[in-house]
This record gives structure tokens, sequence and C-alpha cells, in this order.
């Protein structure tokens, strides 16, 4: 059974959790206190990687870390249909790609303001916030111009992919570092009907779809 070296209150693991059980994969979970302990900084830990990151996916003989590569693995090996990386079209796998790479972004910008209000980062916060912010317009015209063609997903396609499970734990979790989401519609509504995905799961500050209209 595959282990995954976990922090609960983690955007990036959660990421992971929420690809594992959309999935219906088997993992076990191995607990790794970020914060306050630092056990991520610890000698055990940093022999399993020495970035120090989390979170970190064992499977057999192989140890993955990076939550992107991590989602790209889980898509390819155990999504039998091929939707969530769709390795045999060229076009959308390179959109997928480069969401992933937006992503990233999202992380250091709306992570970054909820890792100094939660967890008193000496990080810019208002630098952050106003990063985050200029992703959102991004994001949120792309959704919009994508739901006038009928599209309900970041990438152009009839199924979610790993692109938008990267994109959602930091856009769902954004309040947490005082940015709203109020003035995105398309993104309110983006993220609910990923709320509506079989096997969605929450964590702490992620709550479930309310009543379908």
């Amino acid at each position: 059974m595959m282990t995954l070296y976990d922090y609960e209150l983690s955007g990036n693991c959660y990421k992971i959790r929420l690809l594992l059980n959309i999935l219906g994969i088997q993992y076990r979970k191995q607990s790794i206190e970020f914060y306050p302990a630092a056990e991520h900084r610890k000698e055990e830990f940093l022999a399993i990687n020495p970035l120090g990151e989390l979170p970190v996916l064992q499977d057999g003989d192989l140890t993955l870390r990076d939550s992107q590569a991590i989602l790209v693995y889980l898509a390819s090996e155990y999504d039998t249909a091929g939707n969530w990386y769709p390795l045999l079209n060229p076009r959308t796998l390179a959109e997928v790609t480069q969401w992933l790479c937006f992503a990233n972004a999202i992380t250091a910008s709306a992570s970054g303001a909820r890792l100094v209000d939660g967890f008193f980062y000496n990080l810019d916060g208002d630098a952050c916030r106003a990063d985050a912010h200029r992703l959102f317009r991004i994001l949120d015209e792309h959704l919009w111009f994508q739901e006038r063609e009928r599209q309900d997903w970041i990438v152009t396609g009839t199924a979610p992919t790993i692109a938008d499970i990267a994109c959602f734990p930091y856009v769902i979790l954004s309040e947490e570092g005082g940015i709203s989401r109020m003035d995105y519609p398309a993104i309110r509504r983006w993220t609910d009907r990923i709320k509506r995905i079989p096997g969605f799961t929450v964590m702490p500050g992620v709550f479930p779809a309310g009543p379908g209209v």
C-alpha cells in the first residue's frame, strides 16, 4: 500500500488526498507536523525528502516529492479512463501542464498570504495578496470564457483534469490569507463544480457543496 507523508492543513497535501479519494486509491497516511513542531525539517524526514517539503508519496520502490509531480504520477498510473492526465492528447496535455505551472504561482501567492496570517511566516503578506488577486483575475476571466463555450473546467474538454485539482486548494483556502473571492464569480462557480465531483473530500477550512439548484 502506498504511503502519503501528509500535513492535514497543507493545501498541497490536500490536493493529493483529493485525487486519491476521487480515484478510489487505498493509501496509508503518515502525518508530519509542519507547524509548530517543524517535523519536516528534522533528520528523519530529510532522509526521505532532502528538500524538507510536503507532500511525499511512496509507492513501492518509488518516492516522489512535489505535489504536481505526484498528481501526474497518480493520474497516469491509476486513472484507467485517462481523463485526469490525457496522455494521448498532446494539445490537452500541454494545456494541463500550462495550468500546473499556474497552480505553482497560486501557491506562491495565496498560500504565502495564508502562511503569514495563520502560521506567522515572515513574508510580505500584502505583496502575496496583490499577486494572488492578479492571478485570480486571470483565472476568473479564463473560466468565464470557458463557460461561454459550455466548458466547465480549466482545460478544454468534457472532464476535469489534474489542472483543476492543482489550482483548487489555495483558491478555496484563499480567505484564510485575507484574499476574498467575492469579485470572482466564475471562480466561485468552478469551485462549486469541483465540490460536486464524485469522491470529493474536504479538509479543515474546505466545506462540501451546498444543495444543488
